[in-house]
């Protein structure tokens, strides 16, 4: 699933406003005549600081992931190589 990330804006903007993102999730799709289309499923709305904060915590569990995937295929290409 793919996102578009726009900054969110403001109609009456205040000095204090913190800032807000605008996040659309799309997927592919194929239409009646299967070419592919990009549909928005939903749209969330955050504070910019916590879109961040957010986005930190997913990068850290997907390097989490992928040290644990490395692991495996290294213990995978041991075996495969008889060592």
């Amino acid at each position: 699933m793919a996102k578009i990330i726009a900054e969110k804006v403001q109609e009456q903007v205040q000095v204090d406003s913190p800032k807000q993102v605008e996040i659309k999730h799309t997927r592919t799709m194929q239409d009646a005549s299967g070419n592919d289309v990009e549909v928005v499923d939903y749209v969330e709305t955050k504070q910019v600081d916590q879109a961040i904060s957010d986005c930190e915590a997913h990068k850290a569990r997907l390097e989490a992931d992928l040290a644990l995937c490395e692991a495996e295929l290294a213990d995978m290409i041991a075996i495969r190589d008889g060592q």
